[in-house]
């Protein structure tokens, strides 16, 4: 079951665990009716491990399926089966907010934000291809 667009109308710094009954009241689709023969499973990630958010899904009527912190999957030969992985977009952006001067935008005009990024990125690629070369 896919949920769309979770609520966080009640307070901007909520996080979505504490918003699980109010999404899971509010969501666009009609639900099936449940069975003993279909039940409803609701898999969640590793944010939402705790015995609270468990009761609330089990309190709609769902199978919570959540994987708890620090349990990786692993198949019958005791392999990790999908090694956590970050997003491409995610490493890179990471990458940057480790330059102050884009993390925090001290320049004023688009031009030279524009030359930091690029002289960034040309260092990040720098240290990708010859990582043990000083580069600071």
């Amino acid at each position: 079951m896919a949920i769309h667009g979770w609520r966080s109308d009640c307070s901007p710094y909520q996080t979505n665990s504490r918003l699980v009954s109010t999404n899971l009241e509010h969501i666009v689709v009609e639900r099936p009716e449940v069975t003993e023969e279909k039940p409803q499973s609701l898999c969640l990630d590793k944010g939402y491990s705790y015995k609270r958010v468990e009761k609330e899904v089990l309190s709609h009527n769902y199978i919570p399926h959540i994987r708890k912190i620090g349990e990786e999957k692993i198949d019958q030969d005791q392999h990790k089966t999908h090694p956590a992985r970050r997003w491409v977009v995610e490493r890179t952006i990471a990458w940057f907010k480790g330059f102050r001067a884009l993390r925090t935008r001290y320049t004023c005009k688009g031009k030279n934000f524009l030359g930091l990024l690029q002289f960034a990125a040309s260092i990040i690629v720098f240290r990708t291809y010859h990582p043990k070369e000083v580069c600071t």
